[in-house]
């Protein structure tokens, strides 16, 4: 049978095509492959729930099959989504809360109908920090929820998963998907996608719609492709982008591309200025770890890019945790408006006392920032301190274009991951551009370009991916 753990979008459709695999026995490996490492006292823990309907679906995608000529996008991908993304299904979306372990969603999210309507297949649910790593202060670790338990690196099981999408870029990395979806409110994409050997993308805030999602905050939250390779992004970005009439930020800017795939041309990169921040860098950055970025800095100017060095880059930690204080009250508590009853949950302060009840199970490590978020934030965002905060980010943003204008660069690279970009909403990229020795764990580097112009980031991060020629993939079976 067709090996399709590792296969990409278009390797999965050209075997439809040629009739060497069914959608149904494709869903069948995926299965198999979680069964194996996924379930289990020592499972990787990244899966939190299987689509009941995956095989039936399957099957009829099997009947459409016969039919086409032309495969839609996602024609029969298996696909898991972060727990925190509603599907109209039998399946739940809690935020790897046991809060919220009642709720079947009474409608889908707006990025899941363009999933649907691309022919994806949605496998199941993937775990994550709980409610997105806005939960509590007090030592929750990334991958850990009430509901799923914690999610572990399949590269090495002492690292850590990243969070808060740490299901989604597990899954990913370890063959049990061909692609996922994640979502970001500052990182959560990016940087499992680092800990994880994948591809991530974190769009501009605005390229896709955030209804159905369950939020931290309006400002910053978006959703975004994790995938083993930056074609399969450019391929998920594509269905994911688009207007809705429920998120009024989706009319934010009306000349975003709609399809990302034309930008994967492998060519050089002549004339393409990239800006290098290097204050940007841990200031215990491992050897290996400045190898892997200064190799990946020769290739880009044998590649023909210009690299522009010493770009200053204002930090934003502090603007960001006011901003997200005081819209998750506002945010959850209308989000659990939508529900229809589909939860018992109704109100933020419904999750805390369901929490305090059931301690035992839902409280390992607190719900400290629950509970300020709850006490000391009226939900109405009328605080001065909030209004603050927005004003301070609106400078935040012209001082972040101020920095690729001045310096005529067309995308920063880092080498590791910052506040910035998540903060002004500017689009970035993650992608793998080695493996470490000591550890076994991936060496990663970071593109940001200007808000809505994702065609910059995958570019320029095709070229390098193609240069590269990577194969990283966590080994099995042999103590690591």
């Amino acid at each position: 049978m067709f090996d399709i753990t590792y296969a990409s979008i278009w390797e999965i459709h050209q075997a439809y095509k040629k009739k060497e695999i069914t959608v149904t026995e494709v869903v069948m490996q995926f299965l198999s492959q979680i069964a194996k490492l996924d379930s289990g006292i020592d499972g990787l823990k990244s899966v939190i729930e299987i689509n009941p309907d995956a095989m039936f679906i399957a099957k009829s995608l099997d009947c459409k099959l016969e039919e086409l000529d032309t495969l839609p996008l996602l024609f029969g991908i298996p696909i898991l989504l972060k727990d925190n993304i509603n599907t109209k299904d039998r399946m739940h979306t809690t935020a790897g809360s046991v809060a919220l372990a009642d709720n079947y969603a009474p409608y889908d999210a707006h990025i899941v109908g363009l999933m649907r309507e691309a022919g994806a297949l949605i496998l199941g649910k993937a775990n994550m920090t709980e409610f997105a790593n806005y939960m509590s202060r007090d030592g929750m670790p990334s991958g850990y929820s009430s509901k799923g338990g914690q999610v572990i690196n399949p590269y090495n099981r002492e690292k850590t998963p990243g969070g808060s999408s740490s299901g989604s870029a597990v899954a990913v990395a370890a063959g049990m998907c061909t692609v996922s979806v994640g979502t970001e409110t500052s990182g959560s994409i990016i940087y499992p996608a680092d800990k994880n050997g994948i591809v991530g993308i974190k769009p501009t805030i605005g390229l896709l719609s955030r209804h159905g999602i369950i939020p931290i905050a309006s400002t910053f939250d978006t959703a975004g492709p994790m995938t083993r390779t930056v074609s399969d992004a450019a391929i998920l970005l594509s269905v994911l982008a688009g207007k809705d009439l429920n998120d009024a930020v989706t009319y934010t800017n009306s000349n975003a591309p709609t399809d990302y795939t034309k930008y994967l041309i492998n060519e050089r990169l002549d004339g393409i200025r990239i800006g290098l921040n290097k204050k940007l860098e841990l200031a215990d950055a491992d050897t290996e770890d400045v190898a892997a970025f200064d190799k990946t800095c020769e290739l880009l100017l044998g590649l023909g890019a210009v690299l522009v060095d010493d770009i200053e880059i204002e930090p934003c930690n502090d603007i960001l945790g006011v901003i997200l204080h005081h819209e998750f009250k506002a945010c959850i508590n209308y989000y659990l408006s939508t529900l229809a009853g589909s939860t018992k949950m109704q109100t933020l302060k419904d999750i805390i006392e369901f929490n305090q009840k059931n301690a035992s199970f839902a409280l390992k490590y607190g719900q400290s920032l629950l509970l300020d978020s709850e006490n000391n934030a009226s939900g109405l965002l009328t605080e001065a301190k909030y209004l603050k905060a927005l004003a301070k980010r609106e400078q935040a943003i012209l001082k972040m274009s101020s920095v690729f204008d001045k310096n005529n660069v067309d995308v920063l690279l880092g080498q590791t991951f910052a506040y910035a970009a998540p903060f002004t909403g500017f689009p970035t990229i993650a992608f793998p551009t080695g493996q470490r020795l000591d550890d076994k764990m991936p060496t990663q580097a970071y593109f940001t370009a200007k808000p809505f112009d994702e065609a910059t980031l995958i570019k320029v991060a095709y070229v390098v991916e193609q240069s590269l020629n990577l194969c990283i993939k966590p080994k099995f079976g042999d103590g690591n």
